[in-house]
């Protein structure tokens, strides 16, 4: 009933609920497209985890566990490629893991990163513009993911750090700036 008097919609996420009503028509506007279907849009998120040096298999089971509390899915394995004597890694021997979300579980995803995760860094003052490169995807390094809410209260033994990149279909920097902008990521001023 609170939402309903609200006038809050739970069904959609917050990102996708702005870009569909504010984002895409003002960058439609701005940028100077004749359609809406050519103005720039999420497209992917990639989130990578590298395990090389943890020999470990109940560690590497907690990592893949813990990946898939904070997306949502089954990560899947990376292998190594050949073999490197000074990293020890043979090749097949699993490397890391990463997880591609697309849809509604990427805009989760991305409500959960914007909103909880990224307020919760330790001495965050936003997100570099040297993050965005020219093909207009953004790629964060989170160094702790306890960040995330759904961790809270887990059996932590490792601090393990992610790799998260935020595919775009940008055709320019700038347009990749101005719809993170839009959409209310935490950037810095130039």
């Amino acid at each position: 009933m609170f939402a309903k008097n609200a006038g809050l919609n739970f069904n959609m996420p917050l990102i996708k609920e702005k870009y569909n009503k504010e984002v895409a028509p003002a960058l439609q506007k701005k940028l100077g497209y004749k359609s809406v279907l050519a103005v720039p849009r999420f497209m992917k998120v990639v989130i990578n985890i590298g395990i090389g040096k943890i020999r470990e298999a109940k560690e590497r089971e907690d990592i893949k566990k813990t990946l898939m509390l904070i997306t949502g899915q089954i990560p899947a394995e990376c292998p190594a490629k050949k073999d490197i004597a000074t990293f020890k890694a043979r090749r097949g021997f699993v490397v890391g893991f990463k997880v591609t979300l697309r849809g509604k579980r990427m805009y989760d995803f991305l409500d959960r990163l914007v909103y909880t995760a990224l307020p919760r860094v330790r001495d965050f003052r936003g997100l570099d513009l040297k993050l965005i490169d020219q093909g207009g995807s953004l790629n964060i390094g989170i160094r702790e993911h306890i960040i995330f809410p759904e961790v809270i209260g887990e059996d932590i033994r490792k601090i393990f750090g992610l790799e998260v990149t935020i595919v775009t279909s940008a055709k320019t920097r700038e347009e990749a700036i101005e719809l993170f902008r839009q959409t209310g990521f935490p950037l810095k001023r130039e």
